[in-house]
C-alpha cells in the first residue's frame, strides 16, 4: 500500500484497477489545511494522461507489474510476436502498445515487456541496438564542415542523421532513448 506522502516521478501505482505513473509531480503545502500532491498520471494501458491531486492521508495499491526478458520473433501485419526467453511461451502486442519502438526493432531483439495482471502492456528496447544502413548519400570529399550530417535509412526504416562519412552496408549503433546515432560498430 502506497500513501501519499510516497508519490514521486516514475512511482507505479493501481488506481479502480488500472495501472498509473506518475509523469509530474509537485508537493504544496499551503498555510492551513492538509499538504496537498499535484501529479500529472500517465495510464500504461491506454497511454491517456491526466491531473489529479492527492490529499495527505490518501492511499493506493501497488501496481501488479511484472517484467519478462522477451525477444521480437516477427510482425503479422497487425500484431508484433515476442517470446519468453526462459520458458519459451509466446505474448503478442498490437503497434499501439509497441510504440514508438517499432522504429528500431529489428528480428531477434531481446526486450523487456511489461506485464501488468499477468497481461503485456508494453515493450522496452534494450538502451542501444546495432542496425544496417539501408540507404545513404553518397559522400562528397572535401564536405568537412563541422557538424554536418546526413540522413540515412536503417534495415528497419527508421531514419537518423549520422555524420557525412558514414556509408550504406555499414553497422551502427542507435540509442534508443533518444533515438541518435552514437558510433559505427565493426565486423
Amino acid at each position: 500500500m502506497y500513501e501519499a506522502s510516497d508519490l514521486r516521478k516514475g512511482l507505479k501505482f493501481e488506481i479502480d484497477g488500472e495501472p498509473y505513473t506518475v509523469v509530474q509531480f509537485q508537493f504544496v503545502k499551503p498555510g492551513k489545511g492538509q499538504a496537498l500532491y499535484k501529479c500529472r498520471l500517465k495510464n500504461m494501458v491506454t497511454g491517456s494522461q491526466f491531473d489529479r491531486t492527492f490529499r495527505s492521508g490518501d492511499k493506493f495499491n501497488e501496481a501488479n507489474l511484472e517484467e519478462h526478458e522477451m525477444e521480437y520473433l516477427y510482425n503479422d501485419g497487425e500484431r508484433y510476436c515476442f517470446m519468453n526467453t526462459s520458458s519459451y511461451e509466446q505474448e503478442f502486442l498490437i503497434e499501439d502498445q509497441v510504440g514508438e519502438a517499432r522504429e528500431l526493432l529489428k528480428e531477434n531483439t531481446v526486450c523487456n515487456m511489461l506485464f501488468f495482471d499477468r497481461k503485456p502492456i508494453g515493450v522496452s528496447l534494450p538502451n542501444f541496438v546495432d542496425l544496417i544502413i539501408k540507404e545513404a548519400e553518397p559522400w562528397a570529399k572535401g564536405d568537412t564542415a563541422s557538424g554536418s550530417t546526413k540522413p540515412v535509412t536503417l534495415e528497419t526504416g527508421y531514419v537518423v542523421q549520422v555524420p557525412p562519412f558514414i556509408e550504406a552496408g555499414e553497422k551502427i549503433r542507435i540509442d534508443t532513448r533518444t533515438g541518435q546515432y552514437v558510433e559505427r560498430v565493426k565486423g
